[in-house]
């Protein structure tokens, strides 16, 4: 059976990022799908002196060790000041050092929302740019729109019905890639 792991570039308790990659995952069949917290792994902000003199930490191995074991990995990342969170920078700064080539197995679906109409647009530009030039397989690379307008959080779905065709077709595509 394929793996898929799902997570949100956001280290916020009520991430709306996490609820749509939460949700998205949520549809997928046959497939063992793994929904993760990146703060569930906690890392320090990113120093080389860290990693010469304390090594790579127990938490970014195991993470570094799911995302290499997945075949899919559905990342939606957070806009903060119209670029990606210092928190997953931090992420991506520490998987990167323990191994740049994480992703090299997967194919990948980004995404990501906010409340604003662009839906993030800045910052998935930017790891989408990053990815590319890593030679990350990215799959989709999809902004989800004006959040609250769109995406009932009590109900945890999707409300728009064209948002959702938009959703379930970049899933699927996930899905025919693995």
């Amino acid at each position: 059976m394929k793996k898929i792991i799902a997570f949100a570039g956001s280290n916020n308790s009520t991430s709306i990022n996490h609820a749509l990659v939460s949700y998205l995952a949520s549809t997928i069949e046959n497939c063992d799908v793994t929904v993760l917290r990146l703060t569930d792994y906690p890392l320090p902000i990113y120093g080389q002196d860290i990693e010469d003199n304390e090594g790579f930490p127990s938490a970014l191995l195991s993470l570094v060790e799911l995302i290499k074991q997945a075949d899919g990995v559905m990342i939606s990342v957070n806009e903060h000041n119209g670029s990606i969170s210092a928190f997953f920078k931090n992420i991506i700064d520490w998987l990167s050092r323990v191994d740049g080539r994480y992703l090299s197995s997967a194919k990948v679906m980004l995404l990501s929302t906010s409340e604003g109409a662009r839906g993030g647009q800045t910052a998935l530009g930017y790891l989408t740019d990053f990815y590319t030039r890593k030679k990350v397989d990215i799959i989709s690379s999809i902004p989800f729109p004006s959040f609250s307008e769109n995406f009932d959080l009590k109900d945890g779905k999707i409300t728009n019905q064209q948002q959702a065709k938009i959703m379930q077709e970049a899933v699927a595509l996930l899905i025919a890639s693995l």
